[in-house]
């Protein structure tokens, strides 16, 4: 009983997580991303490359939409690990060459 009270507890706690910015208030957009990367950090966060540069990946574009995301299997590793290895995902969506917010 204990067993499945622990194995329970620990998928609760292996939530995912998303963040979503948007630099103009518009709905949200929906397309593929332009850039979609697996950041890799340790010790819950704390060390890794946090930084995503935008005009390297959209260039002239305006930046529609950025987006950070901790899937489940993201999460599940983050556990197995006890947060030592903790992986999100990184998308950046570019307006397109001739589009105009």
């Amino acid at each position: 009983m204990i067993k499945k009270f622990v194995f329970l507890v620990s998928i609760m706690l292996t939530g995912c997580s998303t963040i979503t910015i948007q630099p103009e208030q518009t709905a949200k957009y929906s397309s593929e991303p332009t850039y979609e990367e697996s950041k890799h950090f340790f010790l819950w966060g704390i060390v890794g490359e946090h930084r995503v540069n935008v005009t390297e990946i959209c260039g002239n574009r305006e930046v529609i939409q950025m987006q950070s995301q901790q899937t489940f299997v993201e999460g599940v590793l983050g556990l197995i690990t006890l947060g030592i290895y903790s992986p999100h995902s990184v998308k950046v969506w570019c307006s397109e060459a001739g589009e105009i917010s």
